[in-house]
């Protein structure tokens, strides 16, 4: 499957080659509210030109993830921020830069106490890697365990309470114990027709 952290076809791998030769700028981490971070992106990105900026400012990223959910019993492949609420750019910090970006609407500040923090280059290399892996399994697959209570939400036993009683994580599948005309009946269902009810 191809790299899926793409921004405007270029991957979080080109966004650290980059960063490599353009070594007087840093990573840093700017807080937005949840939901509107490609519209403050672009605020941004308006704002460096008009005030001429361009070149204390690099690359603007938005990482995401593809993330494999399991919905009806239907796999599909999502695309999800991987940290709602938060942009990463690459620039050569000073009073102005900082004074600007702080003064676009829907923006909280910068990752750090009194003043922005850039990440280490530890931190890029990590975070990179970890939104470039590609597609993996919902965070679903390992809530469930043998004895949890369930209720089935599709399906036709819809409404029923069960209790787990074999996970089976490869094909994302479990085998829950249903009570039907008071005898325990095993029932197989997909990760996603059940949800955790203690």
């Amino acid at each position: 499957m191809e790299s899926i952290a793409e921004m405007e076809g270029k991957t979080f791998q080109d966004a650290l080659q980059q960063e490599g030769e353009q070594s007087s700028k840093n990573w840093y981490v700017i807080r937005t509210y949840a939901g509107v971070e490609t519209w403050v992106k672009e605020r941004i990105e308006e704002r460096v030109q008009a005030e001429r900026m361009e070149e204390w400012v690099g690359e603007m990223l938005i990482p995401t993830e593809k993330v494999i959910e399991i919905k009806n019993g239907k796999k599909r492949v999502v695309t999800k921020k991987l940290f709602p609420g938060y942009i990463l750019a690459n620039m050569q910090m000073n009073e102005a830069l900082q004074a600007m970006v702080k003064s676009t609407p829907k923006v909280s500040g910068f990752l750090g106490h009194n003043a922005p923090t850039p990440l280490t280059t530890q931190e890029v290399s990590a975070l990179f890697k970890q939104v470039d892996e590609g597609a993996k399994p919902s965070q679903k697959k390992s809530q469930f365990e043998v004895g949890n209570p369930v209720r089935i939400i599709d399906g036709p036993f819809l409404g029923f309470a069960a209790v787990v009683d074999e996970v089976n994580l490869a094909h994302e599948r479990l085998k829950a114990m249903v009570s039907i005309f008071g005898r325990s009946t095993p029932v197989d269902l997909a990760f996603g027709q059940v949800e955790k009810t203690g």
